[in-house]
């Protein structure tokens, strides 16, 4: 698995084998990065359900000035940290160790700043994602504009419009599925 763009591209990232994390392919991920852009200099990245930290150290690598890594898993987060720490990232990286299933951590001082691009990729066909957008929109954690990834099975099927979210796109690759939300304007 490797950064497929920006300053760290062509960089290796850490997985592990066995772990109950599903890394997103390099196709998926270039193919995400053509939709939201290539240039992500200065916005804030929320990456939920982070796994190995992939989507977001990624945006980091295209110039995003921050990012939060939320997972449940604490060798994931210890992933996460070898893997910016790989990349030279650690500086504008955090990392929260949170079950998101109930709740996204709002009372959390990280959680206080606006997120310009958020990934959402949970384990896959477990209903995960409609809750996490709803609060996404209706907690005001999102900046205006904003864009959110949800990463999810082919066969799932997530609304087009989630409070202030709306469905912009969507696009299929083997299994995986990826809507892209916007909030606010263009």
């Amino acid at each position: 698995m490797r950064i497929t763009g920006g300053q760290a591209r062509g960089r290796l990232l850490t997985s592990l084998k066995g772990l109950n994390i599903r890394p997103t392919s390099e196709l998926v991920k270039e193919s995400i990065f053509n939709l939201v852009g290539q240039d992500l200099t200065s916005l804030k990245v929320l990456d939920l359900f982070a796994g190995t930290g992939s989507l977001g150290i990624e945006a980091l690598s295209r110039g995003a000035s921050w990012a939060l890594f939320i997972d449940n898993s604490q060798q994931a987060i210890k992933l996460i940290n070898k893997n910016l720490k790989l990349c030279g990232y650690e500086p504008t990286g955090a990392i929260l160790k949170r079950n998101l299933i109930n709740e996204l951590p709002l009372k959390n001082p990280l959680m206080k700043k606006r997120f310009d691009l958020v990934f959402i990729d949970p384990p896959y066909n477990k209903s995960l994602i409609p809750p996490v957008l709803r609060e996404l929109s209706d907690k005001e954690l999102l900046s205006t504009p904003a864009v959110v990834v949800a990463e999810f099975s082919k066969f799932e099927t997530l609304p087009s419009i989630s409070g202030k979210l709306q469905l912009v796109d969507n696009k299929v690759y083997g299994e995986t599925q990826i809507n892209i939300y916007r909030h606010g304007d263009d």
